[in-house]
């Protein structure tokens, strides 16, 4: 009794075991099987008659129109429409296919094209691992959703986060952009796309740069850093980092900002910028400057903010709070200011101040006029309240001019005559003009307008016209409270010297913490040392998979910042050979 116990008990155990062991085998189904043991030893060849031969394995199913089977090996070449299915993950057709069900691995060759429920690929030849559960391809594909078309030369599929890994010449078209990158993961199921290395994503109207970034292929929105820029009409904008809306055609930048305008010879910089491309406006602030290169001399504009707005052809910019200007012969302040790049017209608003050689001018409006051919200064309009001062050559106290309305001319960017107009009054300080330069006296004049003639930078020449009352004091003659005209405030200490002077007084900006792009995942070969082993322990006869280099391509390498992941050197395939490959040995069995 207990010998027959244990006798049904190994009889148990080996069923199982048989089962289990049947159960790996492919099944097959065909209308037609021949042996040929000559041409295939050890192999059974299935045909169709009027239906397609059908083989299924532990979730893979096939059909084809003739296929050769290894049964022992558990290894089936397809030929001739041949489809693979896996559930309804992936549905795979070919002209060209094999599969081996002891490495759960399979090759197709010769027109692939491979489904999934959300996107199509296309390529020449795909090997696909189903214990890992990715496909490759390095021959060059084409991946198709539902807006976009991407391609590149090499590309590997993570099924399990529906993920495709895209190196060396990759792009993506759709409607609105296309993408170029070196190296670009994408997400088939949010569109999300990771761009690696020299990437741009070129639309209708703009273009985007970087050698890092992140596109949203559904939104249409992306976000640049390393080395990012992106061009407009005529204007480029550089910034550690920019987040770009194709869309609205918006984009905005943050720290370490630069807008270079080249139809206007301009530059703008700063630490934070908005882009509106339909309204032609750029907004800039932060630490924001304006530079513009007039007869080989730039002009400075600092404020708070800067907006630039217009075509090319009719830029205007305006500069808001604390406004300053700096050029090598000039410098200036004010609340706000308006400059019409097209017209040359550049309008202080706002407790303005001129400070040109030793002269300081203040009114309620300043206008400064520049011819736009020569690019050098023209003139200048101070409209209510005019004042002209200027310290006095031995500083003894400041010559005074005062006015409804001041005109001013230059000559080689030299402001060289001064009119006044309406209720002028002055005071000027009279020396000899050689010598000790002694003081004659302080001369006080009331009139309806005055000339001023400025030579080397000194009133050298002043001329009154019409109701002219004034008198010269002696200088003990003359009190102290009596020697400035109402309105007067000498505002030296304010002067604008140099180009550093613009940001006098003002903190540095606290930047912005840029957030960063993770860097790829770093992933092992396809064809690593496992899954070669795994190949060739399992080697069956005929396989064309086995005559194939069982290495990755060569990947494009990406820029400095990823060489921390070890990217190995591949070697490319023979794609020309390899395709050869795949279309002979074509069988051809009589029905």
């Amino acid at each position: 009794m207990k010998n027959k116990f244990f006798y049904i008990l190994f009889a148990f155990i080996f069923s199982v075991a048989s089962f289990a062991q049947e159960g790996k085998q492919i099944k097959v189904q065909s209308d037609r099987t021949i042996k040929d043991q000559n041409r295939f030893p050890g192999a059974t060849i299935l045909a169709k008659v009027d239906k397609q031969v059908y083989m299924q394995h532990e979730g893979i199913e096939i059909w084809c129109d003739q296929a050769i089977h290894y049964g022992e090996d558990k290894f089936v070449k397809a030929l001739g429409n041949v489809k693979m299915k896996q559930g309804d993950t992936i549905t795979m057709t070919s002209k060209y296919a094999e599969y081996n069900g002891n490495t759960k691995f399979a090759y197709a060759s010769d027109d692939v094209f491979m489904e999934t429920p959300s996107n199509t690929l296309r390529t020449d030849t795909l090997f696909f691992d189903r214990l890992r559960q990715q496909a490759y391809y390095r021959s060059g594909g084409t991946v198709r959703d539902s807006s976009n078309t991407l391609t590149s030369q090499i590309g590997r599929y993570f099924m399990d986060r529906k993920q495709y890994s895209f190196n060396t010449t990759v792009k993506i078209v759709n409607p609105e952009n296309t993408v170029d990158s070196d190296r670009l993961d994408y997400y088939t199921e949010n569109g999300h796309a990771y761009l690696y290395g020299p990437s741009t994503v070129k639309g209708k109207e703009s273009t985007l740069y970087c050698e890092r970034g992140f596109y949203d292929t559904k939104v249409k929105t992306g976000y640049a850093i390393k080395n990012a820029k992106i061009d407009y009409d005529k204007r480029t904008v550089f910034g550690d980092s920019i987040f770009y809306n194709s869309a609205s055609q918006f984009a905005s930048a943050t720290n370490n900002i630069r807008v270079l305008d080249t139809a206007n010879n301009s530059v703008i910089t700063g630490h934070y910028a908005e882009v509106f491309k339909e309204k032609d406006s750029v907004f800039i602030t932060k630490r924001a400057l304006a530079a513009t290169l007039q007869e080989k001399d730039s002009i400075f504009i600092h404020s708070d903010t800067l907006m630039v707005t217009g075509k090319p052809e009719r830029r205007i910019m305006n500069g808001f709070y604390d406004v300053r200007i700096y050029k090598s012969n000039m410098s200036g302040k004010s609340d706000s200011i308006n400059v019409d790049q097209t017209t040359g017209y550049t309008k202080m608003i706002g407790r303005p101040i001129i400070w040109s050689q030793r002269n300081q001018m203040t009114g309620d409006t300043i206008k400064i006029i520049s011819n736009t051919k020569t690019e050098k200064l023209d003139s200048l309009i101070v409209y209510q309240n005019a004042f002209l001062a200027q310290e006095d050559t031995l500083k003894a106290g400041f010559n005074q001019v005062k006015g409804q309305i001041l005109y001013g001319l230059f000559k080689e960017n030299e402001l060289y005559q001064v009119d006044i107009d309406k209720n002028t009054e002055t005071i000027f300080y009279q020396r000899e003009s050689e010598g000790e330069l002694k003081l004659i006296g302080i001369n006080k004049v009331l009139s309806s307008s005055i000339r001023l003639l400025l030579n080397n930078r000194e009133i050298e020449d002043v001329y009154y016209y019409q109701n002219i009352d004034g008198t010269l004091y002696r200088e003990i003659d003359l009190p102290e409270n009596a020697r400035e005209l109402s309105g007067f405030n000498w505002r030296g200490d304010e002067r604008i010297n140099s180009k550093a002077d613009l940001f006098r007084g003002e903190s540095p900006p606290e930047l912005t913490k840029i957030t960063g792009i993770p860097l790829p995942k770093d992933e092992a070969d396809f064809f690593d040392e496992e899954t070669v082993k795994r190949l060739e322990d399992n080697k069956s006869e005929g396989s064309r998979l086995l005559e194939q280099e069982l290495k990755d391509a060569e990947l494009k390498e990406t820029n400095e910042q990823l060489d921390s992941i070890p990217f190995k050197k591949k070697v490319k395939e023979d794609l020309n050979t390899e395709k050869k490959k795949s279309q002979k040995d074509s069988i051809n069995i009589e029905h």
